[in-house]
């Protein structure tokens, strides 16, 4: 991973200001971070985890289909850099898998088995409250963050924080957890939409996600609206769910 230019940057937290509208949708903002997290510093793969209302992370969001099924095996057994940043705060940067088996027993190997080399978390917080963490899988071994790097990761993950504090509904913190929950919700149908347009389409869940989005964002409908009529009653979606 390279640092990244200033132009790339600016792109970046321009897109994610102007997610921040009236017609907020959480799980959009959530996969275009994870999307620009990695493409930022060209890492193999990003996910994001949230914290739910009781204190539990839950995977959110990640690049591609390989990235979800490493974070939730990382939840499964409870050990990983994601699980460790949020839990301390503190960014975890540049960990070698092939030599973090003792850190992470059972998740180092499971990550190098999906092909990943080296790993990074950082944490969502704003000031002393932590509410996720965001995760950074490169391809080459160790060492893959050049210290310019960091803090650049690091405002990006204090700027999904801030939108996610900031959005319209959330007034109180309690606000905040119901809308994360409602968020977790709304995953599972979304996995049940990929994998039913997956089917019919005859083709993989990443590009059943990328057309869901696509469709979501080219007729202005929310991603989970989508979602629950891809599940529910395809007919209402003929351009999308035809075979």
């Amino acid at each position: 991973m390279s640092t990244v230019s200033a132009e790339r940057l600016a792109t970046v937290f321009v897109e994610a200001a102007d997610t921040l509208v009236d017609e907020f949708d959480l799980l959009d903002f959530l996969h275009m971070l994870t999307d620009r997290a990695r493409s930022l510093v060209d890492a193999a793969a990003a996910g994001l985890m949230l914290a739910d209302e009781r204190g539990r992370l839950e995977f959110m969001a990640g690049s591609d289909e390989n990235v979800r099924l490493v974070e939730l095996f990382q939840l499964q057994n409870d050990q990983g850099p994601c699980l460790e940043a949020f839990r301390t705060g503190q960014s975890v940067i540049n960990v070698d898998l092939a030599a973090a088996t003792e850190r992470w027993p059972r998740f180092a190997p499971r990550a190098a088995q999906a092909g990943f080399r080296s790993v990074h978390a950082f944490p969502l917080r704003l000031r002393a409250q932590v509410i996720g963490a965001l995760n950074i899988f490169g391809s080459s071994t160790g060492g893959d963050f050049d210290p310019a790097d960091v803090p650049i990761m690091q405002a990006l993950a204090d700027v999904a924080t801030i939108g996610l504090m900031q959005e319209r509904t959330i007034r109180r913190s309690e606000a905040l957890t119901e809308q994360l929950q409602g968020a977790l919700n709304s995953r599972i149908i979304i996995e049940q939409a990929k994998g039913a347009l997956a089917q019919v389409q005859g083709i993989g869940v990443d590009e059943a996600f990328r057309r869901i989005r696509a469709y979501a964002r080219n007729n202005n409908r929310r991603l989970t609206e989508v979602a629950e009529l891809i599940v529910t009653d395809s007919t209402a979606l003929p351009g999308l769910t035809q075979p």
